[in-house]
């Protein structure tokens, strides 16, 4: 039980070093760390239950502090309304949001998906310098093309 998690990990690891991409780095090596000490069991499954929701936890208060450090303002924002772009961040950040709502019920539902959609974030962060809120993201995007694949067969 311990060794093909193990490899996988090392996988990752060399991965992550060879695609330099430093949060892969810093994830496979917590990972790592906390198997080895021996308190996986009791961790990883907050993390597979809880993660998600932390991480946008995390992400809403990065998105947050310039309004809480007072660099965005009432000011700010009724500023940028008057500019066509802003509607157009507005409407694509509702759409996310939307989007990524079907995807968490679908990585919480079947795991054959989110195994995929994990090598696919994986992928993209490893080799192409994306970022890792790839999951939620794709997991809506699938959810949207199953219910549309769905309607034409």
């Amino acid at each position: 039980m311990f060794v093909q998690p193990m490899l996988f990990l090392l996988l990752l690891l060399g991965i992550a070093l060879l695609a330099k991409n430093q949060s892969l780095l810093i994830a496979v090596v917590v990972l790592i760390v906390l198997k080895i000490i021996g308190i996986d069991e009791k961790i990883f499954s907050a993390l597979q239950t809880k993660g998600i929701n932390w991480g946008v936890t995390i992400i809403t208060i990065a998105v947050l502090a310039p309004i809480a450090s007072g660099a965005i303002g009432f000011k700010e924002l009724g500023e940028s309304m008057k500019s066509p772009l802003a509607w157009i961040a507005l409407l694509a950040g509702m759409a996310v949001a939307l989007i990524a709502k079907s995807g968490l019920g679908l990585l919480e539902d079947d795991p054959h998906i989110t195994t995929a959609l994990v090598l696919g974030t994986i992928i993209s962060v490893s080799l192409f310098n994306g970022v890792a809120v790839g999951p939620l993201i794709g997991a809506g995007i699938a959810y949207m093309a199953m219910k549309v694949m769905q309607i034409f067969t």
